[in-house]
């Protein structure tokens, strides 16, 4: 049983995730392109969390296991004060620490560095275990610490390390979690052992916490694509619960009267195979609408280390805005935006939208919280436009609202009311119209493409993904626009 931090906290998950990563690992969901490059922003700020802690030497994973701990041991015997990714084996666990600090005494200090922006309970098992091996190996361990970003920290015009992240120490949070870990690792090693059969554990709230299982689609296999596990707003708790009575297709459930209306909506919907529409509900929505309306839709990414003046780690930062203006006449413009690559966009993405949006004009937004708290960062960092932008933020308004109410309701939705599953669903022959773009489908794509776009050396390229951002945001409000022409249509 040879195991890792990462395959200790796996087990802890899950066994049979556990079992299946040593076995069976070809079934498992290969990693997300947004989960590698939540990989590459943790080693990024892993390498920068080192100048908190300087002079240091790090023990590269290329040596491979053995290699690493001998460089270790070498390291401490020549007493270096920092290490980093210090590697140690006890009983066949395996750890690498991202930073090591020798104190005068001998004694240890521990820090693990983590990109997120708080310490989660997931962590301190990871530094538990670390606690664990070095302990066993007789080390006498001072202190262990867990180094997070600290996202209110705003940058000026230098980074201040020290102030971008905070450091947490987490000594008798892990001293308590000890008792456990002789019981967990014997457990592990009771299901590794039976390398032929495959541990009996049922789907659960654990398969999404604290992370969702790569293993998901292979357990959940039995569940339809659509099911109980649909309902929207319905606490997972709940759906477990019905999976545990047997109920798993909408046509089990046999009295839907503790439902909430909404959700009874979607029962009715998908049982009876039929749309719902509250008609009054929708005619009220549009005659809270004044023409000729604004379809904004905004594209954002995030940087965990804040490069520009002004930023907060992981502020939702504005580079790209599509605006379909829609005449009562269904005379349609468009006008958009999109930063030039590797500078802060903010400015001139604001200095644009007040000159393309008027001061007293409706702006509908679909999930319109995210477009207000938008503006509300740009009105808070541009005095000389905050008026104005202030005045966009107030007039805004939400074309979600009538789908996440259930007020329209049809069952191609399949409980959602993402604008990607309610476009298709009401606009059927623009249903492959995310798919034929190129390249960039939906906003994560945008925001990854975005965020690497300065590092592309090849024009041509950057070209090509400049105009497939343009069409991607296009047709995010063009897709706004033919939910409203869909709407009008329901109440006629």
């Amino acid at each position: 049983m040879q195991l890792s931090k990462s395959l200790y906290t796996r087990g802890l998950q899950c066994v049979k995730s556990l079992w299946l990563k040593k076995y069976n690992k070809d079934i498992l969901t290969p990693a997300k392109e947004s989960a590698q490059t939540m990989f590459k922003t943790g080693n990024e700020v892993g390498d920068l969390a080192c100048q908190l802690f300087p002079n240091g030497k790090k023990v590269a994973f290329e040596l491979g296991f053995e290699g690493m701990k001998e460089l270790t041991k070498t390291l401490l015997n020549d007493h270096i004060v920092n290490i980093y990714e210090a590697s140690f084996n006890f009983e066949k666990i395996f750890v690498a620490i991202d930073i090591l600090h020798l104190n005068n005494d001998g004694s240890i200090d521990i820090y693990e560095v983590k990109s997120s922006t708080d310490v989660k309970d997931v962590y301190l098992h990871d530094a538990s275990i670390q606690y664990y091996v070095l302990k066993n190996l007789g080390y006498e361990i001072k202190s262990v610490n867990i180094i997070h970003i600290n996202n209110q920290y705003v940058r000026e015009e230098t980074l201040e390390i020290e102030k971008l992240f905070s450091i947490v120490n987490v000594t008798s949070e892990v001293l308590e979690l000890q008792h456990n870990i002789p019981s967990y690792l014997k457990d592990f090693e009771r299901v590794l052992s039976n390398k032929d059969n495959e541990p009996n554990t049922d789907i659960g709230f654990h398969c999404n916490h604290p992370y969702e299982c790569d293993a998901k689609a292979y357990c959940w296999g039995h569940i339809p694509s659509y099911s109980v596990f649909n309902i929207s707003r319905l606490r997972a708790d709940q759906k477990f619960l019905m999976y545990q009575d047997g109920i798993i297709d909408f046509k089990d459930i046999e009295d839907i009267s503790s439902f909430s209306t909404a959700q009874q909506v979607q029962i009715k919907s998908e049982i009876e195979q039929k749309e719902i529409i509250n008609k009054d509900a929708v005619q009220e929505f549009l005659d809270g609408l004044k023409y000729p309306i604004y379809h904004l839709d905004f594209e954002t990414f995030q940087q965990a280390i804040p490069k520009w003046k002004g930023l907060r780690p992981f502020l939702q930062i504005p580079f790209q805005y599509s605006l379909h203006i829609q005449h009562e006449n269904d005379e349609i413009r468009h006008l958009d935006f999109l930063a030039k690559e590797g500078l802060d966009p903010r400015y001139e993405l604001a200095k644009s939208l007040i000159k393309d949006i008027p001061k007293d004009v409706t702006v509908l937004a679909y999930n319109m919280g995210f477009e207000k708290g938008v503006i509300r960062k740009l009105a808070e960092q541009f005095s000389e436009f905050s008026e104005h932008l202030l005045s966009i933020h107030d007039n805004i308004q939400d074309l979600m609202t009538v789908f996440a109410s259930k007020d329209y309701y049809t069952p191609a939705m399949k409980g959602s009311y993402s604008i990607k599953k309610v476009f298709p669903a009401l606009v059927p022959e623009m249903a492959q119209a995310y798919k034929e773009l190129d390249g960039i489908q939906n906003g994560g794509d945008a925001m990854q493409t975005f965020a690497i776009l300065d590092t592309i050396e090849d024009k041509n390229e950057v070209k090509r993904l400049r105009e497939a951002l343009l069409a991607y945001c296009h047709l995010d409000t063009l897709a706004m626009v033919k939910i409203l022409e869909k709407l009008k249509e329901s109440v006629k």
